[in-house]
């Protein structure tokens, strides 16, 4: 499965929202691009919240801002420093009939490597959580370089209404 393409870049903590995206009106798409800081990632969070309440999803707030969060993360640690403050990690949100599809892309073609972590360690957790959280998750190469790693979550509430 390939990841959407980030229509429109910005700056560093500009977002841009497209409604409806080239999918449809029933197609929505929001799109950051955030530094390899820890603000950046607060800002990768905030934005996350913001767009899925717009979009009426706040009942998948958590699960989108913690997967987010992990990717964002991986991203900036292991691949997106490529000198003093150089960045280009883009986040991409994109709403479609039951599911929604979380996208980080990064410069570095390395994929991503999803190894079991120990419950001592500090680190390594990222992917399993988002493995746990999402319906399926992977990664595409972006040409010329870099890759978009993505995780597909439903818009179905994860507990039945009480």
């Amino acid at each position: 499965m390939s990841s959407p393409a980030h229509p429109v870049l910005r700056p560093p903590g500009v977002a841009v929202r497209s409604e409806p995206w080239t999918a449809g009106a029933a197609t929505r798409a929001a799109g950051l691009r955030i530094e390899c800081s820890r603000e950046g990632l607060a800002r990768a969070r905030s934005f996350t919240r913001e767009t899925l309440r717009t979009w009426s999803l706040g009942h998948r707030c958590d699960d989108a801002t913690l997967v987010i969060s992990e990717l964002a993360a991986n991203a900036a640690t292991h691949a997106a420093v490529w000198g003093a403050g150089a960045s280009d990690v883009r986040l991409g949100l994109r709403l479609d009939p039951g599911h929604l599809l979380l996208t980080v892309s990064d410069p570095d073609d390395r994929p991503p490597v999803h190894t079991p972590a120990s419950t001592l360690e500090q680190h390594g957790r990222g992917l399993g959580i988002v493995d746990a959280l999402s319906e399926a998750w992977g990664w595409t190469p972006t040409p010329p370089a870099g890759k978009t790693v993505w995780a597909r979550l439903s818009t179905r509430p994860t507990h039945p209404p009480t």
